[in-house]
């Protein structure tokens, strides 16, 4: 069987060591990216860079998506001089940026009746490290038979790849796993400020609690991070965190269902944010609780 040629917008901290794990498993992609400087390296991997989304999209069978947000999403796709606009029939987009819901569906929807071309979301989770070891989580929303046909070059990504159900459920899927993750980071922030504040070396915490009930990727990722203060090169950031979390909450809307934790911890991320923090690590988080403890003990 004759491989796709894979189309990848997007050369950010996910899609750069994405694409390399496509083309290391043999893939031909074509990328495209606003900002050239960030494709050097792919380039140089063995991807071909296209001057335009135009370009890219003429030239591929797989249209793979890893964007900022939802907006941004449907800029790309449905924007002048967008992936809609020059889509041929049999084309499949592949949408690995976490974006809304309910945006994702009217998306495929309309991508469906304007160009007939398939939309599978397929959000990820475990990091840049995931990433670079294509041990990712995919969690896909969209029809059985078009997941199916990726799995050969989602493989190459992941270590599991879940099908959730319908266009959105993967959307849905990660929106979930973001509520896990945001509220476990504010409360590994809190429980590690508590521990310096009480006088116990706070970077033997990981250590301590690492194989027990407490245990998590975050937690084995932040703590010591917090533990240390540093903060350089962050492996996410706040603003991202804040964007899913508002989906969450959006989500619960829709559905009529409460999420009074993820909705205290939006409004904790956002007061963060908004000091100044959007673009930092979330480790930060623990400034607040070690300059509140000061302020405290004063």
């Amino acid at each position: 069987m004759t491989s796709p040629r894979l189309g990848f917008i997007g050369i950010g901290l996910m899609g750069e060591p994405m694409t390399h794990r496509l083309l290391e498993a043999g893939f031909s992609v074509t990328v495209f990216n606003r900002s050239l400087d960030k494709t050097r390296r792919v380039e140089a991997a063995g991807a071909r860079v296209a001057a335009s989304i135009a370009e890219l999209v003429d030239e591929v069978d797989v249209i793979m998506l890893c964007l900022a947000n939802t907006a941004v999403v449907e800029e790309v796709v449905f924007g002048e001089e967008g992936v809609a606009a020059h889509a041929r029939h049999g084309q499949t987009i592949v949408d690995f940026s976490s974006s809304d819901p309910a945006a994702t569906r009217d998306f495929a929807s309309r991508l469906q009746t304007e160009c007939n071309i398939r939309w599978v979301d397929a959000p990820v989770s475990g990091g840049v490290a995931g990433a670079e070891s294509g041990s990712l989580a995919i969690m896909c929303g969209g029809e059985t038979g078009d997941i199916e046909a990726l799995r050969p070059l989602l493989g190459s990504l992941a270590s599991r790849v879940t099908h959730m159900g319908s266009v959105g459920s993967g959307q849905v899927t990660k929106v979930c796993n973001q509520m896990v993750v945001g509220c476990n980071v504010l409360v590994i922030a809190e429980m590690m400020a508590l521990a310096e504040a009480s006088g116990v070396d706070a970077a033997r915490i990981p250590e301590a609690l690492g194989g027990g009930f407490a245990d998590s990727k975050p937690f084995q990722l932040l703590a010591p991070r917090m533990a240390a203060a540093n903060f350089a090169a962050p492996p996410w950031h706040v603003r991202t965190l804040l964007k899913d979390l508002d989906m969450a909450v959006a989500q619960s809307q829709r559905s009529a269902s409460a999420v009074p934790m993820s909705s205290l911890a939006v409004q904790l991320f956002r007061q963060h944010a908004g000091q100044g923090y959007a673009e930092c690590d979330p480790a930060t988080l623990i400034e607040r609780y070690r300059l509140s403890s000061t302020k405290s003990s004063e």
